[in-house]
């Protein structure tokens, strides 16, 4: 139904009044712009633009409703492919010639339907895939911070991740508020990937705030096409989820919602739940749906509302460390407060090595000495340490220098990073025994 004059504008928002038979989520064209129905109170309409509302005006303005949500085409072709945040191709390759056409907001799997996650993806990185691994279905978080290269980590996964054997896999990447060259330097990464098993939507800092909301429905519904349609193990990484929760606070703030911590939504939880909980695998069905989302945490809070409300969510974390990565050490990946919680049904002999379980914990609990013994030397000094302690420090220095730290693109099979863990234990284990 076609409707022409506003009753109100705010920021990126229009009001209409006397709308009837409209729906939350339903797409709205608005001169040459589009729009989204964000609000509804009887025939009061609150759309929000995604093209921003300059050059509008109350009384020249018309809405057409289009009774249906924003939607996404789909085909096996959009492998290879780099999309804007609302899905629409920026490669220069024309448009995607699909047969499906889906709702992005997808539908939320049934929990009699779920299969417990197993198997393992390779990320090439060994401080994961040996101490926090990623299953195939989870959903496993990077906890950063300002100036740390989670950036060029999300580019070295998406290089280099992959499964066992011949399954067919693929990688989703979703960015959102990300500035322009860091944009080009993920586009770079994709033209430069041999096998264009990836597909890209890329939200950059200059686009529209709204839209940013609306980027991570678009890589998930990408996804679950390529995961529960074609069966293929896919790998969703998105950054920067905190980017997404400042739109959030920002669209809420314009509709003069009543907010909660530090002034995000109390809808907060429920919108990255909707996100998150995406992930999985469908019984009966051969494609799995795994998650990387990469968060910055403000001031290095990890008990910031962010933070702390995708702990709840996701079964882990990976927490990158400010002191290691000042030391050089890449990736600096603080093991300790990492986790990953179904790590221990992903892996051992069926699915990586017999002796990878018991690797994992002797080297976390080494290194959980080695971060005692560093904390009493600061207070009575090194020399004042025996011999067996001095040879934990050494082990410490030793395993970041030569398990957590590898070159970017230093791909390390899940073999090499098990026998690098073997192989410093068993220093570990002659320097205490000789003293």
């Amino acid at each position: 139904m076609l409707y022409k004059g506003l009753s109100a504008i705010r920021s990126s928002l229009v009001i209409l009044e006397g709308v009837k038979n409209s729906s939350n989520g339903e797409i709205v064209k608005i001169n040459d712009k589009t729009g989204r129905v964000v609000r509804i109170d009887g025939d009061r309409v609150v759309v929000q633009v995604f093209e921003g509302t300059q050059d509008m005006s109350l009384e020249n303005t018309y809405l057409q409703f289009t009774g249906k949500p924003l939607q996404l085409r789909l085909s096996p072709d959009i492998l290879g492919r780099c999309f804007d945040g609302l899905g629409r191709p920026i490669d220069g390759l024309g448009h995607l010639g699909g047969f499906e056409i889906r709702d992005i907001n997808g539908a939320a799997i049934n929990p009699v339907a779920r299969e417990y996650p197993r198997s393992y993806i390779q990320t090439g990185i060994s401080a994961i895939d040996g101490l926090m691994t990623l299953i195939r279905g989870q959903k496993l978080p990077i906890f950063s911070g300002d100036g740390l290269p989670h950036d060029r980590i999300a580019a070295q996964i998406l290089r280099q991740a992959r499964v066992d054997g011949d399954e067919p896999f693929a990688i989703v990447f979703g960015a959102m508020g990300v500035q322009h060259d860091v944009a080009e330097y993920f586009r770079s990464n994709l033209s430069e990937i041999a096998d264009a098993g990836v597909v890209m939507f890329i939200n950059e800092a200059s686009d529209p705030v709204v839209e940013r909301i609306a980027t991570p429905r678009f890589a998930l519904c990408a996804a679950e096409y390529l995961a529960y349609d074609l069966g293929m193990h896919v790998l969703v990484i998105l950054t920067d989820i905190s980017a997404y929760a400042e739109a959030l606070r920002e669209i809420s703030s314009s509709q003069d919602e009543i907010p909660s911590r530090k002034g995000y939504p109390g809808y907060l939880y429920s919108e990255l739940s909707s996100i998150f909980e995406r992930a999985g695998i469908i019984r009966g069905r051969p494609g799995s749906l795994t998650q990387i989302p990469i968060l910055s945490m403000p001031g290095d809070d990890i008990t910031h509302p962010i933070p702390d409300l995708c702990g709840f969510i996701t079964e882990g974390q990976i927490v990158l460390d400010r002191g290691l990565f000042q030391r050089g050490i890449y990736p600096p990946i603080n093991i300790l407060p990492s986790l990953s919680r179904l790590m221990k049904d992903g892996i051992g002999e069926k699915y990586t090595r017999a002796d990878h379980p018991d690797l994992a914990k002797k080297l976390f609990a080494s290194y959980a000495r080695v971060g005692e013994i560093r904390a009493l030397s600061r207070v009575i000094g090194e020399e004042s340490l025996n011999e067996t302690d001095r040879m934990y420090l050494q082990f410490g220095q030793a395993f970041e220098e030569r398990f957590i730290n590898q070159q970017l693109y230093d791909m390390r099979s899940i073999t090499e990073t098990l026998d690098l863990a073997q192989e410093l234990l068993k220093e570990l284990k002659h320097g205490s025994s000789t003293d």
